[in-house]
């Protein structure tokens, strides 16, 4: 019988075992090329846990959030290592991107696997990390040439931030020339705000 790698992350993420994690990803990795970890194991993982997290499942609670977030930044970093050092991969660069958390916002976690993502595919991500301003996503898109701004916001109050990012933009001329990538829970539930904030696209 095939093991249920997806189940026992759960539940060692549910038991806040992040050693028992590691071990349950390390052997799931066996035979298989690592970059595939987040599609078929960690995404699942989290998915399933958000829905017991939604239906007030017992074994859920901020103890045991906290502990996926660790587990899920673990395998991030293992990603980017298997990806090459650092993430800098040895096929070139496919140009710069910049990524951060909108102003107010302190939930890096859905922007460290996106900056992950990116890094693992050869972009040169710069990221600015969280509670970024308006004023520097832009100046690090005129200074690095980037033609993307990837700006995450978890909820509704911080994601109104992201209108003052297209204000920015374009103020500076840059409407059309650099494109506003949004993304986030809040995007996820309701998609109509993408446009209604000024957001190019989300994925």
């Amino acid at each position: 019988m095939d093991r249920n790698f997806c189940q026992e992350l759960l539940e060692a993420i549910e038991g806040a075992d992040r050693a028992g994690a590691a071990a349950v990803v390390d052997a799931w990795a066996v035979g298989r090329p690592f970059w595939q970890v987040v599609p078929e194991l960690l995404a699942p993982t989290l998915e399933a846990f958000g829905t017991l997290w939604s239906q007030g499942h017992g074994g859920v609670s901020l103890a045991t959030g906290y502990v996926a977030a660790k587990v899920a930044e673990d395998v991030l970093s293992r990603l980017l290592r298997e990806s090459g050092a650092d993430g800098a991969l040895a096929h070139p660069s496919r140009g710069p991107v910049l990524m951060g958390n909108v102003e107010d916002d302190f939930h890096p976690l859905g922007r460290n696997m996106v900056v992950a993502f990116l890094r693992a595919a050869g972009w040169d991500v710069r990221d600015l990390g969280v509670d970024v301003q308006p004023a520097q996503f832009v100046d690090a898109a005129e200074e690095t040439g980037a033609r993307v701004i990837g700006a995450s916001a978890m909820m509704h109050t911080t994601a109104r931030n992201v209108a003052r990012i297209r204000e920015e933009i374009d103020r500076r001329g840059l409407g059309g020339k650099v494109q506003l990538a949004v993304g986030g829970a809040v995007f996820k539930l309701r998609p109509e705000l993408v446009a209604e904030l000024g957001g190019d696209g989300t994925a």
